[in-house]
């Protein structure tokens, strides 16, 4: 290998350390605080390595605290948010890239600015429209904000990538005799499988980490999500940052766990339309 071989080697291993010790860093300090004892905490010099170790605030965590309930809630939360996101964005970005639709950009400018408003400027509103209602302390409240916060994000991001289709799948598919719907259903879908997997993961995050909306709209821990259930942790005189950390560690997990399961849809989604056919 040459000099300049080693040197652009070295470059990339020592930009892609620094990019995973700045990415995993906070949660690994998390995972060291959730295993260290309260009084080792509060030392005036902190210490990354746990000595001695301990379980006791995964076990205050679940079972003191009920956080099983919590991560219940914001599983079928985010679960359905993230199902209907999908199904209905899907619908839109495809009338909008597929079909003939005058103005269609302007629709589309309009989805866009939906999610352009303040979420402390709406959340007046919505509260007294839910209470009108009935979705205070339910979980269709919670699923129906943040679906319309979250489907202008899924309609942009699926009709960017369904846009680079080729459209001469869609004349194939026309002399074939496949309807508007087949072709939705039997080969756009299909074909599309990283961009939809990449779309749902953003909903997903988006609605498992969501706070002001879920704080706001929920008061009983059968409906209380993740970020709210954490939030009650702390009480006027103490901040149990052992139990916190420690809870942190538990949500941050599975998503850990969806973006490994995914990386290779997820790659393919990021990538596709960097070069339109």
């Amino acid at each position: 290998m040459t000099a300049r071989e080693i040197l652009r080697l070295a470059i990339v291993y020592t930009g892609a350390a620094l990019l995973l010790v700045w990415s995993a860093g906070p949660f690994l300090w998390q995972f060291s605080t959730s295993l260290q004892l309260d009084k080792a905490l509060t030392d005036p010099v902190p210490s990354f390595w746990p000595s001695p170790a301990t379980l006791e605030h995964y076990a205050n965590v679940f079972f003191v605290k009920k956080f099983q309930l919590y991560v219940l809630n914001s599983v079928i939360v985010a679960g359905l948010t993230t199902l209907f996101c999908l199904a209905i964005g899907a619908l839109a970005a495809f009338s909008l890239s597929r079909l003939e639709i005058k103005g269609r950009f302007g629709i589309l400018g309009v989805v866009l600015s939906v999610s352009m408003f303040p979420q402390i400027a709406i959340v007046g509103p919505l509260y007294l429209t839910a209470s009108n209602y009935g979705f205070l302390d339910t979980y269709s409240g919670l699923v129906i904000v943040y679906l319309a916060l979250g489907l202008p994000l899924v309609t942009w991001v699926l009709f960017g990538y369904f846009d680079t289709l080729p459209r001469e799948i869609d004349e194939a598919a026309r002399m074939d005799g496949v309807g508007v719907i087949g072709l939705f259903v039997r080969i756009i879908l299909p074909m599309s499988l990283p961009g939809l997997v990449t779309t749902g993961l953003l909903a997903f995050i988006a609605a498992w980490n969501e706070f002001m909306f879920a704080l706001a709209f929920t008061s009983t821990i059968e409906h209380q999500t993740i970020p709210v259930g954490i939030a009650n942790f702390t009480n006027l005189y103490y901040v149990p940052w052992g139990d916190v950390a420690a809870a942190s560690v538990v949500v941050t997990v599975p998503l850990i766990a969806l973006v490994l399961f995914f990386q290779r849809h997820i790659i393919e989604g990021l990538t596709q339309g960097a070069v339109k056919e």
